[in-house]
């Protein structure tokens, strides 16, 4: 298959919603006739087990415009994503989820914003969910954009609309995809919002429990971490210890002198506290030295392909 540039590429992850690809298809496809670009629709099946394949197959046996990526097991979201974001022919890329609670008519009034912005998040502002999503994602948002600075209302929302320079600077893994909007900006990219119609589940449940708040504070320490000016782990880490060990030394040097004068030393709680001191400012250290090592590697991709549709001469690990 050639891979030229198009205009617009369709990111859909999507795990056990075989009762709404179709629907979605559909929809979508009538959206992207109408605005004369050239487009691609790909499906990134997240390992589902309920035929979800087999839906995407046939449909792709129809239509020319849709891609299909299996990976081998369910990875996440943030996998899914990325395997999509590097299948992506697109000059704008725009994300959505498969559930049909976003509204593919929403997506060029999307696009046209990114004449503005290098982003558009959209905005559920009028969520259609249960209210025990509902209110602890309120929660999640509002820390969140005090912690970053970033102000904007519905960071995990999965609809999105990207130039491609901004998915190519983009690393995810783990569940970085709820802080797209955090990492795009420390990249130095505008974001703008939009807010969209948000329609009800029609079929099957969310596949999000109650795991993904706490994921979703600890995401958020490693997203400010990894988005720190200090980009260096040796830096981090380095400070921390070489202040620590300069503590340390300092509090030994005068207990030094207390036994040069006294000619006897106790063990003392401030001996003590220094030479601990001391212990944690060699192993900040070390771990800079050991972040750096990592840093130093390169990524593995955060998936596995079983197959494409249609096959493509991609090298996947």
């Amino acid at each position: 298959m050639s891979l030229e540039r198009i205009a617009v590429s369709i990111v859909i992850p999507t795990y056990n919603e075989k009762e709404s690809l179709q629907a979605l298809h559909s929809a979508l496809t009538d959206v992207l006739i109408k605005t004369d670009s050239t487009y691609e629709i790909i499906f990134v099946d997240d390992g589902s087990n309920d035929d979800s394949v087999v839906v995407l197959e046939e449909l792709s046996r129809m239509d020319a415009h849709l891609r299909v990526i299996s990976l081998r097991r369910n990875f996440g979201k943030s996998a899914a994503l990325a395997a999509g974001f590097d299948t992506a022919r697109g000059e704008i890329i725009v994300t959505m989820d498969s559930d049909l609670q976003d509204d593919p008519r929403e997506i060029p009034d999307m696009i046209k914003m990114l004449e503005n912005y290098d982003l558009v998040s959209g905005w559920k502002q009028k969520r259609r969910d249960p209210i025990s999503k509902v209110w602890p994602s309120r929660l999640y948002n509002s820390v969140t954009s005090i912690v970053t600075g970033i102000k904007i209302h519905d960071f995990n929302c999965g609809f999105k609309a990207y130039r491609r320079e901004v998915v190519e600077q983009l690393e995810l893994h783990g569940e970085l995809h709820r802080f797209i909007p955090v990492l795009a900006a420390r990249q130095g990219f505008s974001i703008g919002e939009k807010a969209v119609i948000h329609h009800r589940r029609r079929f099957g449940t969310s596949k999000f429990g109650a795991e993904r708040f706490l994921n979703g504070f600890l995401d958020l320490l490693t997203v400010m971490f990894m988005s720190s000016h200090q980009r260096s782990p040796l830096h981090v880490f380095g400070r921390m210890g070489v202040a620590f060990l300069g503590i340390g030394v300092l509090i030994n040097i005068y207990m030094a002198c207390i036994w040069i004068i006294e000619h006897s030393l106790r063990v003392r709680p401030l001996l003590l506290f220094g030479v601990v001191l001391i212990i944690l400012g060699i192993q900040f250290v070390t771990m800079g030295l050991l972040g750096e090592m990592i840093a130093g590697l390169q990524r593995e991709r955060p998936y596995r392909v079983r197959k494409r549709i249609p096959p493509e001469d991609v090298k996947d690990n």
